[in-house]
């Protein structure tokens, strides 16, 4: 059983940097390693995705490589027996802890929920999600890896979902349902549009990273934790004679797992 959830916990890791390294290259970022580390610059900033050793020297030049583009934040993503003093010794501090999730696509309602609606339309950018709107082009540029689900109430939108495809797996993405929705069922509605847009596309499991209080919402939908990994940021001095020499940025949007 310990070797299972080794494998499953190896398949979320591979399902969170395709993702993210898939919006990197097809949204105008970039990808690349130095040595044991793999780097993504994309719409959800510069982040190192689960080495397996960090050596000192290689993450300060990636801190550097984001300083020189004007980012104000780095990520990093590890799992929990992964020696992170490296990261502690240049000014990282550990943040939120994702708990990995999977369940049989089988398991999942089929439910159709009519104010989830499949794909994107006009409206479907507020104000509050600024330049959200470049993200949404990735449904049109990759449509048999990526879908993307919108919930509206009167017309207003009130919250979205993705779904991505990585082998016969498909990770769930930036499910959100915004406040004064919540507690209505559109969370369901939303994971159960994208899970159903997955499986039509040919995956078997479901993969989501989540919080305690987000796993008893999954649990409740047929998913089971496996494990847990950990998150490391360093926020970076604003240089302004960097950020002002830097190409432009991707607006910054929620590239994490499901919360």
């Amino acid at each position: 059983m310990e070797a299972d959830r080794g494998q499953l916990l190896a398949i979320c890791e591979r399902v969170q940097t395709d993702w993210f390294q898939l919006r990197a290259e097809r949204l105008g970022g970039t990808v690349w390693d130095d040595g044991p580390l793999h780097w993504t610059d994309g719409p959800d900033g510069q982040n190192l995705m689960f080495p397996r050793s960090i050596p000192l020297d290689a993450v300060e030049r990636g801190v550097e490589r984001a300083r020189a583009n004007g980012h104000e934040l780095v990520g990093c993503w590890v799992e929990n027996d992964t020696d992170a003093s490296p990261l502690a010794e240049l000014g990282f501090e550990r943040g939120w802890s994702p708990w990995w999730m999977t369940a049989s696509l089988e398991r999942i309602s089929q439910s159709i929920d009519p104010r989830v609606h499949l794909g994107a339309l006009p409206g479907d950018v507020s104000d509050e999600q600024g330049g959200y709107g470049r993200l949404l082009e990735l449904a049109q540029i990759e449509p048999d890896r990526t879908f993307y689900a919108a919930a509206r109430v009167d017309g207003v939108l009130a919250g979205h979902a993705w779904s991505f495809m990585s082998g016969e797996n498909a990770g769930i993405f930036d499910l959100d349902v915004w406040p004064p929705f919540r507690r209505t069922g559109l969370g369901a509605g939303l994971l159960h549009a994208v899970v159903a847009a997955a499986r039509e596309a040919g995956a078997k499991t479901a993969i989501i990273g989540t919080s305690p209080q987000g796993a008893l919402i999954y649990r409740a939908q047929g998913f089971t934790r496996i494990g847990q990994g950990s998150t490391w940021w360093l926020e970076l001095a604003a240089d302004s004679d960097s950020a002002a020499g830097a190409a432009p940025e991707l607006s910054a949007a929620a590239g994490s797992p499901a919360v």
